[in-house]
């Protein structure tokens, strides 16, 4: 009788390294803590299947819950020996993932797993909070909107206003940008009253108060910021328009130039070494008085960083000019007459079209413009029959007259922003406070990855609501684990003064001190798992791993063992 050799081949590629954080967060263990699962549910646990989903969502960037089941069929030997339980193929149909979402959408089973999973997190991986950063955003879809449904028309960050959309809230700790609350919210609510009841449950989760709270302007209410002093925490935030109008802004612009503020440069020293004048400011302190909860009076003293940004001075200088240039340019084209142009019919409607244009430029206080006419007289003398006559011609200009101390003026209320902080200075100085905001940018690429690549929000293809809020919770663990990994790595080398090369796709000496996690993840493309069956015997060989993904490994603090295990030089048949 003929031997048969049967050869089974799989892509592991990064799978054992996330399930290894995934296990080492205790994501799981909490998951079956806080979340219960159905009576009737058979096969591999909830928290398990929620656990191998995550595992695809980071490796696949794909939320959609049909490309699990194949997925996994071509890895079930990997996960057989990668999870403690046993797992077969219908353990990961869409069906069950949607119960998945449905249980994720628990909301007071979600608050208490979020709080667990954060404390383990930072306890794990020794993070100690000291900022905490809040941002919101919103994700638009075809959905059908319903009364005091999820999905609603309002203000849209995805520039779609003709779609019905979710809000995200997001409270995210510093340096990481993980997440450490997260709401979903129906697309219609305002922003404000949004960041107080995310804040508390950050306080609650972190046991700690005095951490300093960092948002934009919408942050800045005045009830906002009286919750955060009433609970003895800090906050940071630019005051808005209608916070600080031109009327406010033009004081402190004058008592500058009175030489009553001596203004402070904020520096920033890069990469290379070389020092960058980023900005210049002056620090006011104002008593405010409030009411928190409408029932205590506060009276708290708090500081405003009056700063003004080089760049944006630079920008809207330019800006401003350009305009002035283009408005002179049309408004001295305005009168030329031309074929296929209309003639105005009076200096009134003339003076209106210049309006216009200096309107639309917004340059009325820096140009002067005169609309004129002029009514020529010309007599034609008779010939023949036809008498002599008199012919008016109409002659109209525009003439342009640019206002240099009026131009200077306004040049000198750019780039000006008040910030507000109660923060005491030997906590946080004007030039800390000023670089604090500026890297705002670290909520907003945690946002950015929920929504866009490699988590990919959107678009977005589930109809019901209890299963897009799940979906929504489901990527924000995700997230959780792609900050975690980068900081891990990037704290290592920061320790070991080094660099890290080879993660950069054909640049292989290219070094780096801060790779990414997709970039990270990515190294571990193209690693196979052959399963050989062998008359007697079965042979399972892996792919070596290259020196740069043992050392992302070491900066990882995982051992290269949980690749070799995966190979086993023979086992008896089943």
């Amino acid at each position: 009788m003929a031997e048969t050799l049967t050869i089974t081949t799989e892509r592991v590629d990064d799978l054992p390294l996330l399930l290894t954080h995934l296990i080492r967060m205790n994501v799981p263990q909490l998951l079956d803590s806080y979340f219960r699962q159905h009576g009737n549910w058979q096969g591999l646990p909830a928290a398990w299947v929620a656990t191998v989903w995550l595992a695809h969502l980071l490796s696949q960037g794909d939320h959609r819950l049909n490309h699990v089941q194949p997925w996994a069929d071509q890895r079930l030997n990997t996960l057989q020996a990668l999870l403690p339980r046993p797992i077969e193929p219908l353990d990961l149909t869409d069906d069950r993932l949607a119960s998945v979402l449905r249980m994720l959408s628990d909301d007071a089973a979600w608050v208490g797993f979020e709080r667990a999973l954060t404390r383990t997190t930072l306890r794990v991986y020794d993070l100690r909070p000291s900022r905490v950063r809040v941002d919101t955003t919103t994700s638009s879809g075809y959905w059908q909107v319903t009364d005091d449904g999820l999905f609603q028309f309002g203000h849209s960050k995805d520039h779609r206003p003709d779609l019905p959309q979710l809000k995200v809230l997001l409270a995210t700790l510093d340096p990481l940008g993980m997440p450490l609350a997260m709401d979903v919210l129906s697309g219609e609510r305002a922003d404000d009253p949004l960041y107080l009841p995310a804040i508390a449950r950050v306080r609650s989760t972190l046991d700690t108060r005095g951490l300093l709270y960092v948002g934009d302007c919408k942050m800045s209410s005045l009830a906002t910021r009286a919750g955060l002093a009433f609970h003895h925490d800090c906050y940071l935030c630019p005051l808005s328009a209608l916070q600080a109008p031109p009327e406010v802004m033009a004081g402190y612009v004058a008592a500058v130039a009175r030489g009553e503020s001596t203004l402070v440069s904020v520096e920033r020293t890069g990469p290379d070494g070389t020092t960058v004048t980023l900005a210049d400011g002056f620090e006011v302190s104002e008593p405010l008085t409030a009411v928190y909860d409408e029932t205590w009076p506060l009276t708290w003293t708090e500081r405003r960083l009056v700063v003004r940004s080089r760049q944006q001075v630079q920008t809207g200088e330019a800006s401003l000019r350009k305009r002035v240039a283009k408005a002179e340019q049309e408004l001295a084209a305005l009168p030329v007459a031309r074929r296929g142009k209309r003639r105005w019919a009076d200096l009134a409607e003339l003076e209106q079209a210049a309006a216009a244009i200096v309107t639309r430029e917004r340059v009325a206080e820096v140009l002067h413009v005169r609309c004129w006419e002029e009514v020529e007289e010309r007599r034609v003398r008779g010939y023949g029959e036809r008498p002599a006559t008199v012919r008016t011609t109409r002659h109209c200009g525009v003439r342009t007259d640019v206002d240099e101390e009026a131009l200077k003026a306004a040049i000198a209320q750019l780039g000006w922003r008040v910030y507000v902080t109660n923060q005491p200075v030997e906590q946080l100085s004007l030039e800390q406070a000023v670089l604090a905001y500026r890297e705002e940018y670290i909520v907003e690429r945690s946002l950015g990855r929920l929504k866009g690549a490699p988590l990919s929000l959107r678009p977005l293809y589930l109809a019901r609501e209890d299963h897009t809020t799940g979906l929504v919770r489901l990527l924000s663990i995700a997230l959780r684990v792609l900050t975690v990994v980068e900081f891990v790595v990037r704290r290592q080398l920061a320790a070991e003064g080094g660099m890290l090369a080879g993660v950069y796709a054909g640049q292989a000496t290219r070094a780096t001190a801060r790779p990414t996690a997709e970039r990270l993840l990515a190294s571990f493309r193209d690693i196979t798992l052959t399963i050989v069956g062998l008359p007697g015997r079965v042979v399972w060989h892996l792919t070596p791993l290259t020196a740069i993904q043992q050392r992302i490994l070491e900066l990882m603090g995982c051992a290269p063992t949980i690749y070799s295990r995966l190979a086993r030089d023979s086992v008896d048949p089943p």
